[in-house]
């Protein structure tokens, strides 16, 4: 009789309970978007079925051993997973357009505007330093960063943030065009830009080498990612590597997506979710994009200032690295305001350029908080 009621006393139904359920609700919402709207579904399928999962009782899932466990303190804690996620990214980045026009790099860096505005804003609003970091992070449009950042300062919030920062990205053919539209003329939307020219192939391999450098000199905490960035671009651009390129962008990049959204996905209990914090997070990370994007058309405005081959406004605010999304939402901008204007591979420099400043920032984060 013992042995039957260990049995019913295990059952996970008797321990159910009203925010497990609300949990579900949420995992269900991330579903509908993921598959029905196709917002992110990479990562959104196995966020959402993390966060199903991990709500569910007595799973043992989550505990020490248990699956979820070990995908989280074994692939986020320890930094192992974003990372390997940036090495993809980086068999995957062409910085071409970076090299063919280097200033774009400063419009990359104004994105990170919005970073420092929510950053300030947050702790106005209450949050502690390291929350503030990990949610200023969410404006530079870049998940697997965001990721990284909060599992060194706030493991707390991992899960939202992630849900929020990979939201955002998915908007951002709603939020981008309004701020871009109200900070520029329609004169300088039908801005046509010069050709640019092709970088060498010397050129594209010396440059990941000259970042790392210059990169992990002077912002040692951006390491982990800045690395593994350019060895991934390193490996597509040398050309001798083509097995190691293929892996790190196809199947390695894949496997550790599923790994990551899981692991990221089960942080999220009710406990963790369902609370005030939740909306003050997804309220600054909106407002953190927002400022992104407009610093980086402010910049713009201001470079046309004092340089002679004039850039269009518009791809300033490709300075969020939500790549390649926010420099086609820029092509977009420009083709509806002048049919003759082809923005897509200039809005790319500001684009890549936005994953490097968005990799520095976290880095000073983590080296002034820790």
């Amino acid at each position: 009789m013992q042995q039957v009621a260990d049995i019913f006393s295990n059952i996970g139904l008797l321990y159910l309970n009203a925010g497990q359920v609300g949990m579900w609700l949420i995992a269900f919402v991330l579903f509908y978007l993921a598959i029905k709207k196709g917002v992110e579904p990479l990562l959104l399928v196995p966020i959402a079925f993390g966060i199903f999962a991990t709500n569910f009782p007595h799973t043992g899932l989550t505990e020490e051993g248990g699956l979820f466990y070990i995908f989280y303190n074994y692939g986020i804690a320890n930094e192992l997973i974003p990372p390997l996620i940036f090495l993809g990214l980086g068999a995957m980045t062409d910085f071409g357009p970076v090299l063919a026009n280097p200033k774009t790099l400063l419009l990359g860096a104004a994105g990170q505007i919005g970073v420092y505005v929510a950053f300030f804003g947050a702790i106005l609003i209450g949050f502690t330093p390291n929350e503030a970091a990990t949610i200023g992070i969410i404006g530079g449009a870049d998940g697997p960063t965001s990721i990284y950042l909060a599992a060194n300062l706030a493991p707390h919030l991992l899960g939202t943030v992630a849900v929020a920062a990979y939201s955002y990205m998915a908007l951002v053919p709603i939020i981008i065009p309004p701020v871009a539209k109200a900070l520029t003329t329609q004169k300088e939307r039908e801005m046509v830009m010069q050709m640019v020219r092709t970088p060498s192939k010397t050129e594209r391999i010396v440059f990941p080498i000259l970042v790392s450098i210059i990169v992990m000199l002077l912002v040692p905490m951006a390491a982990p990612l800045i690395a593994m960035f350019m060895l991934g671009n390193l490996f597509m651009e040398s050309g001798v590597v083509e097995r190691l390129t293929t892996v790190s962008r196809e199947a390695l990049m894949n496997i550790v997506t599923i790994f990551l959204g899981v692991a990221v996905g089960s942080t999220m209990t009710a406990e963790t979710f369902l609370n005030a914090k939740t909306l003050g997070v997804f309220a600054m990370g909106i407002v953190a994009f927002a400022f992104a994007t407009a610093g980086g058309v402010l910049i713009a405005k201001l470079m046309n200032l004092f340089v002679k081959n004039k850039v269009n406004p518009l791809i300033g605010a490709a300075g969020v690295s939500a790549v390649p999304m926010a420099a086609r939402v820029v092509q977009n901008m420009g083709m509806e305001a002048n049919q003759q204007n082809y923005l897509l591979m200039h809005a790319m420099g500001p684009n890549v350029a936005g994953v490097i400043g968005t990799a520095v920032a976290a880095g000073a984060f983590i080296a002034a908080l820790t």
